[in-house]
């Protein structure tokens, strides 16, 4: 895979700046820890505890096996695994031979996977049912075998709705590496702290998780896969002193009542991303960890982590705004309200598919996102998704308050309002819902008085209401709101 190209002038600017540096490796990083810190606990997962100096070495005989699989500088690995050792160690290995990770995630499977291997061009395919002792080769890779350069392609991550036209984002060290160093820095992130991610680390915001731990020397504690009751375990045994989480981790352990019932006062740092959060679980969530600084995060595969509010912001505004631009970042809002985004984080086009780079980027350069957002002071809100929007009748709303408003609905435990064919107005609101264990069913009049007393226009009211088992999630749990379209 060659390399992402970016201008003469923004190498120059974004290297004189630090946002950029020529150390930004995970390999180099790696190095630095080993011989700087070599005892201290370096990941914990499977009853194990590595340190930097065990995971350095752990490293070289992973990659020296990847490397007599004929893995070379250059080629895709592609990884289905869950938050395991394994996912950490083959992603550090793959890193030093110069290789390109690439995840799949773990609900994937048939056409999803058969379309993200064709074109990713993967030469191997790790997955759970692969025999990893394979790989635990007694010699390492011999230190004369080339180091990664922060110019070349490490990871190659796909977006949703990958089978119909595939969009690969192909990120080189220096735009994550670079976003998660000073990122790392402005949550206040050291090499004492202890980082839990709820979410998987196949998605970018969970590789920003271990990328902003790397930077620092800091411990990951591993959480195969998210069960609200084992992460409240974990949280108690483990200690960690910062969580990445998503709304709907928060609202499992909430209506879960485990906030009770576990010790979560380890925790000074909660970062709540992958969906927009109701400001009122915010609310509840600082509430009931009152030693913890909570921050809303907003980020994209193509960008990694874009806005952030800071640890000194109020809770008010962590739960209203997904705060400002992470450090270099620009961002502007065109005439229709939709966030633009350029600058030292963004990749530079999507791989092998010209027609969606040329679409995804405007005249002079900047990133169309497809998120709306509104600006607050110094702060952003995120307030939907352009594809969102319900025309009915001509008149156009987003839906995102209701959805607000349906989620603190005594009875209901998720909500995603979609657009439905009508004949006469063109679009009408649809509301499907989850709910919460128990709950008797509530009838769309019902909801609809329960929105009006919360003095929602009228316009903006359901006219169809669905109940359903479970919502369609991403690995980041975010409601895939193409499922619920008729």
């Amino acid at each position: 895979m060659d390399r992402p190209r970016y201008s003469v002038d923004e190498e120059r600017e974004y290297l004189a700046r630090g946002y950029w540096r020529d150390d930004d490796t995970l390999w180099h990083w790696l190095s630095r820890h080993a011989a700087e810190r070599p005892q201290a606990p370096a990941v914990v997962g499977a009853g194990r505890t590595l340190t930097w100096r065990e995971l350095h070495d752990e490293t070289l005989r992973v990659a020296n096996a990847l490397r007599a699989n004929g893995i070379g500088p250059g080629e895709v690995v592609a990884v289905q695994l869950p938050n395991t050792l394994e996912f950490v160690l083959v992603h550090l290995a793959v890193a030093r031979l110069g290789a390109v990770f690439c995840t799949v995630h773990m609900p994937y499977r048939g056409a999803e996977i058969d379309t993200i291997l064709a074109h990713s061009g993967a030469k191997l395919f790790l997955t759970a049912a692969y025999p990893f002792a394979e790989l635990a080769t007694p010699e390492p890779l011999p230190a004369t075998h080339p180091a990664p350069d922060a110019r070349d392609p490490f990871v190659l991550l796909y977006t949703s709705g990958t089978t119909a036209s595939p969009k690969g984002v192909p990120h080189p060290y220096r735009t994550l590496l670079g976003n998660s160093r000073l990122g790392a820095r402005e949550h206040r992130l050291s090499a004492d702290s202890r980082i839990l991610c709820a979410a998987p680390l196949s998605h970018l915001y969970g590789l920003y998780s271990l990328h902003c731990a790397w930077s620092v020397g800091a411990c990951t504690i591993l959480l195969p896969a998210f069960k609200p009751d084992e992460l409240a375990q974990m949280v108690e045994r483990e200690r960690p002193t910062a969580i990445w989480t998503a709304p709907a981790h928060v609202a499992a352990c909430r209506n879960a009542g485990l906030f009770e019932k576990h010790d979560w006062s380890s925790l000074k740092l909660a970062i709540v991303s992958g969906s927009i959060p109701p400001p009122l679980l915010v609310r509840e969530l600082a509430a009931q960890l009152p030693g913890c600084r909570i921050a809303q995060l907003w980020g994209m595969t193509e960008l990694q982590a874009g806005l952030y509010t800071r640890p000194d912001d109020s809770v008010e505004v962590a739960a209203t705004s997904a705060g400002r631009p992470s450090p270099g970042t620009e961002v502007r809002l065109a005439e229709d309200g939709e966030l633009q985004v350029r600058g030292p984080l963004a990749f530079s086009a999507y791989y092998q598919n010209e027609e969606a780079t040329r679409a995804a980027f405007t005249a002079d350069g900047w990133f169309r996102t497809g998120d709306l957002a509104a600006r607050r002071g110094e702060n952003y809100a995120i307030t939907g998704r352009s594809k969102d929007i319900i025309n009915r009748g001509g008149v156009k709303f987003n839906p995102a308050d209701v959805e607000a408003l349906l989620d603190g609905h005594p009875q209901i435990a998720q909500s995603a309002i979609v657009p439905m064919p009508d004949p006469v107005l063109g679009e009408k609101a649809c509301a499907f819902v989850t709910l919460k264990p128990g709950a008797a069913e509530p009838s769309l009049g019902e909801l609809c008085e329960y929105l009006l007393a919360k003095e929602i226009a009228k316009n903006k009211l359901p006219e169809r209401l669905v109940v359903i088992a479970e919502m369609p999630l991403t690995p980041t749990r975010k409601i895939i709101k193409s499922k619920l379209r008729p």
